[in-house]
């Protein structure tokens, strides 16, 4: 009734300002409800015409929650409002204008308040208890800071206060009003808003926390006996109490007696136990846990359960076995001392009566040594040298005609081991398994079943099971499974171990190992490589390989590989390596190496051969032109008929034998040549000069082209001597061998007659060397 007194007093003050000023608002502000109450907004829309709409964080509202009171005033009635914190705006229809808005949060009252009423002195736990203890739950969708006050209903004294969801309060002189049943509320109190929670009633013997029981344990032979004491109570409560032992917790209603015993029975035998135990009025809080206590069980002869078993070895080249038997061992925790002895017993018709020595064994096996005859193993156990306990095991002849199971199939999952077999055709009262991880720890089981399944086994090891029929008081043979491992485990390590590129392919190998015994197999590999910016390739191939070959690569790209490997349990993959690609094949590197090498052969080869023909020519002698003469050669036309030389290539039918040497030459004024012949014309229209070659300048000589030695004609008394030159010539070394007159004293042989003076117009120049006879006079 007051919120819609305060709603209406809003709405009439609205209008008065409306009358003198056209505004546009939105009323109450910034408003605090509680959760799941009734709230109304006013919008006052004195700026605009026409009709207006609501939203709620900005989603538009049922118009059937909004009331138009007049032309300027609209109400909003908000029912059971649970958001945290909303904000309501209001909008013209016409313009979509937002005229105004106000944000709405909400909050909580305390809720399932509880208390508990304890002593200070747990030990004590006489009179009143001194301490209140008080807690509540509070959803806080505020950040302010919130107060709260634990009060008295309906006095509304303050029993205590805090800022937390949990009170105390401690009362040494006995002000604390729990003497009767007693109603108490929790306010919560904030800057904006204050709410008190539901009224709660509480009795006091509901809310009373006991102190801890005194605790007395016995051990007896195979039990405990558990006895406590709890503090006085009123008469007519119940009492329920729990006591822990170890994992184990037995939980028993008691008569409200001050002293309570109850008895623990099936335990395990020299075993230590901790004891402790709690009580609680009935609809009470419990209280601590009494001080702990351990003790030990005693051994009892009738919970001794030997459960004698054997493993039989193969035997040797002289028929001996090894029997290893094995026994449930007792605790090493009981107390006294414990003789173990293994007797033997033979089978065979003339072994009977042969006492065995005893063998004195350890704590839970034993190993003795058979033949290949049947025994029996007895064993005997005795505790401060008192008989405790006995058992024995049958040992069958190698041999024997017993019976066997077959089909053996074993199988693993999530770390147990799956066995199953066929039973044998004799019957059978039941099968022993019997199973080991190294061969010298043995675990066994006995069954009635043609399978069983093993828990509790190590994690990832490889174990060796076998079965084994019973019947009567023998055994059958052993039938033992392909060992199997309780778990299997990811593929051992892969390792990349050579990367051979070319300039289009790669070719990886890799190796694998296997460090763990119940590694997984490997079904098959998976290469994965790829560039530095490229997509992930991949290939796989079988398990049986270890290398490939990857194809289509690019060229002088550097590529990333690694290799996974993949089994039924898992995969494990190697670190990635990196490898460039060549530029080039390099088989055609090859290919081009050996054919530069063939070509650089040939050069040198030829090259060579160049070498000696230039030496052979540079040592060919060049002529000498003071030791030369030249001679006018007829020309072809001229040569035929009479010629005055004859060939060169035969020397020895030269027309003289003599030349001139080279301290015969001088300078002179040659005549007319004359031939050989004086019948001849003795004139001729021909002159030369002769000139020593030693004044010659040197650049004309060495400009002079050397010619190809030829065999020089030797003149003849009259031919002339001179150098050879002419009016468009340089002057030449070589000597004319125009007719001259001879000196006296030289004489030579009659030279042919000369051409006739009219053939002798055309003529050739040849040049003449000495060492031309030399080469004639040698062939």
């Amino acid at each position: 009734m007051c919120s819609f007194l305060v709603l209406f007093i809003l709405i009439a003050t609205s209008v008065c300002e409306g009358q003198h000023d056209k505004t546009c608002n939105v009323v109450p502000k910034d408003q605090y409800i509680e959760v799941g109450s009734d709230a109304e907004i006013v919008c006052q829309s004195s700026c605009v015409r026409g009709k207006i709409f609501w939203t709620l964080n900005n989603v538009p509202m049922d118009t059937s929650l909004s009331n138009t009171i007049n032309s300027s005033h609209t109400v909003l009635s908000l029912r059971n409002f649970t958001h945290r914190s909303a904000t309501l705006q209001c909008h013209s229809v016409d313009t979509q204008q937002v005229l105004g808005g106000t944000t709405i949060r909400t909050y909580s009252k305390p809720s399932k308040i509880s208390c508990i009423w304890e002593y200070i002195n747990q030990d004590r736990g006489k009179g009143v208890p001194e301490i209140l203890t008080c807690s509540w739950e509070h959803q806080m969708n505020s950040s302010m800071k919130i107060n709260y006050t634990v009060l008295s209903v309906p006095s509304l004294s303050e029993i205590c206060s805090s800022h937390v969801k949990t009170c105390i309060f401690t009362d040494t002189a006995g002000k604390i009003p729990f003497v009767v049943n007693t109603t108490v509320i929790v306010r919560a109190k904030t800057a904006a808003w204050e709410v008190n929670s539901d009224p709660q009633t509480f009795y006091p013997y509901h809310i009373l926390k006991i102190t801890p029981p005194k605790l007395n344990i016995t051990a007896l032979s195979n039990a405990l006996l558990v006895e406590w004491t709890r503090s006085s109570i009123k008469k007519s409560e119940k009492c329920h109490c729990e006591v822990r032992y170890n994992k184990w917790v037995l939980r028993k209603t008691l008569d409200p007696e001050p002293i309570s015993t109850i008895i623990i029975e099936k335990l395990e035998p020299c075993t230590n136990y901790k004891i402790s135990v709690r009580c609680a009025l009935d609809h009470a809080p419990w209280s601590d846990w009494s001080q702990e206590k351990t003790v030990l069980t005693k051994l009892n002869k009738s919970d001794v359960k030997l459960r004698l078993w054997r493993q039989v070895a193969k035997p040797d080249k002289n028929g001996v076995r090894q029997v290893r038997t094995m026994w449930t061992e007792i605790p090493s925790t009981c107390q006294g001392t414990f003789t173990h002895i293994v007797k033997q017993t033979s089978y065979k018709e003339h072994m009977r009566g042969v006492n065995y020595a005893d063998i004195l064994c350890g704590n839970s096996t034993c190993v003795v040594d058979v033949n290949q005859d049947a025994h029996r193993l007895n064993l005997t156990v005795f505790h401060n040298e008192a008989l405790l306990a006995e058992d024995s095991v049958y040992v069958p002849a190698i041999g024997e005609s017993l019976p066997q199971v077959t089909d053996m199939q074993t199988s693993t999952l999530d770390g147990v081991i799956l066995v199953s077999w066929k039973a044998p055709v004799q019957p059978v009262s039941g099968y022993m398994i019997d199973w080991t991880h190294n061969g010298n720890q043995y675990y066994w089981k006995e069954s009635k079943y043609t399978n069983i399944t093993l828990f509790d086994l190590l994690y990832k090891k490889p174990y060796n099971i076998t079965v084994t029929p019973l019947f009567d008081d023998k055994t059958g043979h052993g039938t033992e499974a392909l060992q199997i491992c309780s778990r299997m485990e990811d593929p051992g390590n892969v390792t990349i171990i050579d990367v051979q590129t070319k300039d289009k392919s790669a070719l990886v190998r890799w190796n694998m190992k296997s460090q763990e015994e119940c590694s997984g197999v490997v079904v098959n590999y998976t290469i994965f490589y790829m560039t530095q910016n490229g997509p992930q390739l991949n290939v796989t191939v079988d398990h049986t390989k270890r290398e490939i070959s990857l194809k289509d690569l690019n060229p002088k790209t550097q590529y990333s590989v690694y290799v996974e490997a993949i089994a039924l349990t898992g995969t494990t993959k190697s670190s990635e390596r990196h490898f460039n690609t060549k530029k080039f094949d390099p088989m055609l590197i090859t290919a081009l190496s050996v054919c530069g090498s063939i070509v650089i052969v040939l050069v040198l080869s030829l090259g060579l051969c160049c070498a000696v023909q230039w030496k052979k020519f540079k040592e060919k002698p060049v002529p000498n032109p003071g030791l030369s003469s030249v001679a006018l050669w007829p020309s072809a036309s001229h040569q035929k008929g009479t010629s005055s030389f004859q060939p060169f290539s035969n020397p020895s039918e030269s027309l003289c034998e003599r030349v001139y040497m080279e301290d015969d030459q001088r300078t002179s004024t040659p005549p007319l040549a004359i031939g050989c012949d004086p019948h001849l014309n003795p004139a001729s229209d021909q002159k030369e000069e002769y000139a020593d070659p030693a004044i010659i300048p040197a650049a004309d000589v060495q400009n002079e082209r050397p010619v190809e030695p030829v065999e020089t004609l030797c003149p003849s008394p009259g031919e002339s001597t001179a150098l050879l030159s002419s009016d468009n010539s340089p002057l030449t070394p070589y000597r004319s061998q125009s007719s001259v007159e001879a000196p006296a004293p030289r004489t030579s042989k009659q030279c042919k007659p000369l051409l006739p003076e009219k053939q002798q117009e055309k003529t050739v120049t040849v040049y003449v060397t000495l060492d031309m006879f030399e080469q004639g006079q040698g062939r």
